[in-house]
């Protein structure tokens, strides 16, 4: 199963942009979405190193709980 991770843009460069989720910081690319306008700040859904469209900061949390309800039930790692 493949999914896409909610991150918090903390600095933009160019077409990459360097995010953060629970504590964990990736460069991801901003290519596909050239048409969009996207900040420090911003919440965005990312997969496979790539941006694919810009969420709420409400959005992001409720995807969190919902992965971490799918870690429980799989007997995963608790939320941090």
């Amino acid at each position: 199963m493949c999914l896409g991770i909610p991150m918090r843009v903390v600095e933009v460069n160019g077409y990459s942009a360097r995010c953060e989720a629970r504590g964990e910081e990736r460069t991801v690319s901003l290519f596909l979405m050239q048409e969009t306008a996207i900040g420090p700040g911003d919440y965005v859904m990312v997969h496979l190193g790539q941006v694919l469209q810009t969420m709420t900061e409400r959005e992001a949390e409720e995807a969190w709980e919902l992965y971490d309800q799918i870690l429980a039930a799989e007997g995963g790692p608790p939320s941090a």
